[in-house]
């Protein structure tokens, strides 16, 4: 048998071939599978782009971008007095914001925004590696992305949202330049405290007009879109300050700035605007008054329009006003009882814990201007140790401690009592040191206006708009008390009295058959009669007996009639006797009408106060032209005008108002005080011939603001003190004499009268008093007796 070769052994089958096959089968699949599914995705998001890109909201109306811009309200100088709206913008041109400001924005919210087209893939994909390594995440939103979405869109986070984000931002892009979405952006977002646009912001958190920002103040205001209230610089400075310092780095790493700019800016001490250092003129009453008129014409429109306001107010003399009504006030306030503090909080011993507390107790108890709150740390009877807001501590020692000297007595009941935790006022004297106070309950209005045009030069309505809204000047309805006695005076003039008219000052008793009431014994405020005067005498020193013979010669009925010809309503005056004491109801703004017509000559002008109305690009839509003085109706003859004067300017010489003339150093000064029964209402009403001005002083709930307080001290200080500022560089008007006026030894009369053909005496039949307290002056008896003689 042949021998045959060796074969070597066959291999034993290998499984890899079939695990391959399903390997690569079952790949095959997943890729597939993928590949099906990328494509149902793009298939899906194409017809879902396709539906939604129809409706999208139409971005044309952005390429004339027209956001809503607050109401604001103007003095006649152009100061800003006031704006309405619920966003606070300054639509300002892309070419006007300085470059600083755009860096700012620019290093952090979109350093690459000129280069990419609207979605930035960079810094999409950087964000996405740094959140892989990040708790917190980073975003990616583009400037145009925000617009998108600050313009168009809700806050809600969802896929549908983010799809219209995505193509509204390629719309943005594909309709506007990049600066035109710059603007928008500059403009549109939300920056905090009422504040739209940076340039809002500024002046906002500032004070300052954008174009003057520092880049120090552009980096902080550059912080304020991620998070608005977390980083306020007022509310909370330290987180601010965090994130102003890394912008300031971003700026410098995209050679915005150099390494010199940054180190300076980063040093630099910013100065934030607070309600206590607030520039803006103090005219809170007049901007609702100007709000209220342009919205009875625009309606809600007025207040998303952009409508700039101008009114009359002299910004310098509303500020004058504001402050000597305050002053005034302030003064009283030191002479009433001390109320005790507003508040007690409890204090931990632990500093930091109190600090906590005194921060939430003044958070609730906000200065009021130059009334400022603390809270007590340390309180004896020769020295207090009180906090503020800001962390000062300050010390109130000797006179600083006598208006509430009451509080620090052992006696001191628990509510008045001063002690640790106590909240309490403090104001800061001229001399820098502290004295305590309290908020006053007692109200004030104030009003000048240009007698010749009507134009409302100052208005004060009150103590404090925020605290009290009530428009005193304008609404409160008050008895005028002797004020109102020129008034009358000047009706009589028209019935033969003149100023040598005599008239007896002495005691009156109307029974109740008489009056068809209770009996009636008026009284002068002093309670003394000083026999036979001059009318002249009789209206310098507010004689209230001889006001009432006066009208009781003229007759209460033509009186009655004669006042309505100064813009009072007569069913607010009955023709009663006590309408010679002022009995009547008044507003501060009738008084100034009505003494304007003393002081221009004889004319009844209506007071006014916006002179035009413009739309955000200047373009006039009202304007008002008030008539020439000669062009308005004639109250009174130029005569009867020019006689009053001259007993006006008597009250101010030597009357109950002598301390104008004294103390302003001029003659051009006219004017009459009141006080009303039991000291209820102060006046004072007067004038320069280029200047009405009228003060009023009481509580809300009508009640005695005490036994010496009156018209002459109270209210005349105030007028005083404004008229000082006010009347600073105007010259001394001289009166010019109108026809049928003639001097007669040093006294004016109607042409008519100048031979004793008036009215000589009233009252002389009347039984003189008995002992009068004060005799009659010298000259005042000679004056009397040569008319006498004569």
């Amino acid at each position: 048998m042949p021998h045959s070769r060796d074969k070597a052994p066959a291999p034993p089958p290998s499984h890899a071939p079939r695990w391959t096959r399903w390997l690569l089968r079952g790949l095959a699949w997943i890729v597939g599978l993928g590949v099906a599914g990328a494509l149902a995705g793009v298939l899906v998001v194409g017809v879902g782009l396709a539906m939604a890109y129809p409706n999208l909201p139409d971005v044309s109306d952005l390429a004339d971008y027209r956001p809503k811009l607050p109401l604001r309200v103007y003095s006649s100088e152009g100061a800003l007095l006031g704006e309405f709206g619920e966003e606070r913008r300054n639509l300002t041109p892309i070419e006007d914001i300085p470059a600083v400001m755009t860096n700012a924005v620019l290093a952090i919210e979109d350093a690459r925004f000129f280069e990419h087209g609207g979605v930035d893939y960079k810094g999409v994909l950087r964000a996405a590696l740094a959140n892989l390594g990040r708790i917190k995440s980073q975003g990616a939103s583009t400037i145009t992305m925000q617009v998108a979405r600050n313009v168009y869109l809700s806050s809600e986070k969802t896929l549908t949202r983010k799809i219209y984000e995505i193509l509204l931002t390629f719309k943005l892009e594909h309709l506007l330049s990049k600066n035109q979405i710059l603007e928008i952006y500059m403009n549109q977002i939300y920056l905090g405290n009422r504040a739209y646009g940076f340039a809002a912001a500024s002046e906002a958190y500032f004070g300052k007009p954008l174009k003057s920002i520092s880049i120090a103040e552009a980096a902080m205001l550059a912080g304020l879109p991620k998070a608005p209230s977390a980083y306020n610089p007022i509310s909370n400075p330290k987180r601010a300050r965090i994130r102003q310092l890394y912008i300031i780095d971003r700026m410098l790493e995209n050679g915005f700035i150099t390494a010199e700019q940054a180190a300076a800016a980063k040093q630099e001490d910013l100065k934030l605007r607070s309600s206590t250092n607030s520039t803006r003129v103090h005219a809170e009453y007049v901007a609702e008054m100007a709000r209220q008129l342009v919205f009875s014409q625009y309606g809600a429109e007025a207040y998303t329009r952009g409508l700039n306001v101008y009114t009359t107010l002299n910004a310098g003399e509303q500020e004058a006003a504001y402050a000597a009504l305050r002053k005034g006030i302030m003064d009283y306030e030191r002479r009433q009882h001390y109320r005790g503090p507003e508040r007690f909080v409890n204090l931990p011993a632990s500093p930091a814990e109190a600090e906590d507390v005194i921060d939430d107790a003044l958070a609730s108890h906000p200065d009021n201007g130059d009334v400022l709150a603390a809270v007590v740390l340390e309180a004896s009877s020769k020295k207090i140790v009180a906090a503020r807001a800001d962390g000062e501590h300050i010390e109130i020692t000797g006179e600083g401690l006598k208006p509430a000297q009451s509080g620090l007595s052992d006696k001191a009941p628990p509510n008045i009592k001063l002690r640790r935790g106590a909240v309490i006022r403090v104001v800061q004297t001229p001399k820098k040191t502290w004295e305590i106070t309290q908020l006053p309950e007692v109200e004030g209005a104030f009003v000048a206006m240009d007698p010749r045009t009507g134009a409302i030069h100052a208005l004060v309505g009150g103590f404090d708009f925020d605290k009290n809204k009530f428009n005193h000047a304008t609404q409160a309805w008050r008895q005028p008390g002797s004020a109102f006695k020129p008034f009358i005076y000047s009706a009589a003039l028209e019935k033969g009295f003149t100023p040598a008219t005599v008239v007896n000052d002495a005691p009156l008793f109307f029974s109740a058959g008489a009056t068809g009431a209770q009996p009636w014994e008026p009284k002068n405020y002093d309670g003394k009669y000083d026999g036979p005067m001059t009318l002249r005498t009789g209206l310098a020193r507010s004689k209230n007996v001889v006001s009432i013979r006066v009208l009781q010669a003229v007759g209460p009925k033509t009186a009655q009639d004669w006042v309505t010809r100064f813009g009072f309503d007569a069913d607010k005056h009955p023709a009663y006797l006590t309408m010679a004491l002022g009995a009547g109801s008044v507003t501060p703004m009738q008084m100034a009408t009505a003494y304007s017509v003393f002081a221009n000559g004889g004319y009844r002008v209506n007071p006014y106060l916006v002179t035009r109305v413009t739309d955000h690009k200047g373009r006039v839509l009202s304007n008002v032209q008030p008539p020439a003085t000669t062009d308005n109706p004639r109250a009174i003859d130029a005569r009867n005008a020019f006689v009053m004067d001259s007993l006006l300017q008597e009250v101010t010489r030597s009357g109950t108002a002598a301390r104008a003339q004294a103390t302003l150093k001029r003659p051009d000064l006219y004017g009459k005080t009141g006080t009303t029964n039991d000291a209820v209402d102060a006046w004072f009403a007067g004038f320069q011939p280029s200047l009405v001005a009228v003060t009023w002083v009481g509580y809300d709930t009508p009640r005695n603001l005490g036994s010496r307080e009156t018209g002459g001290g109270l209210a005349l200080p105030i007028w005083i003190g404004f008229m000082d500022k006010a009347l600073k560089g105007v010259s001394v008007a001289e009166p010019t004499v109108p026809p049928g006026v003639v001097n007669v030894s040093g006294e004016w009369f109607y042409e008519e009268y100048a031979r004793n053909a008036g009215v000589a005496s009233v009252g002389m039949d009347a039984p003189a008093p008995a002992a009068p307290a004060v005799a009659p002056a010298p000259e005042e008896r000679s004056r009397i007796l040569d008319l006498f003689r004569n």
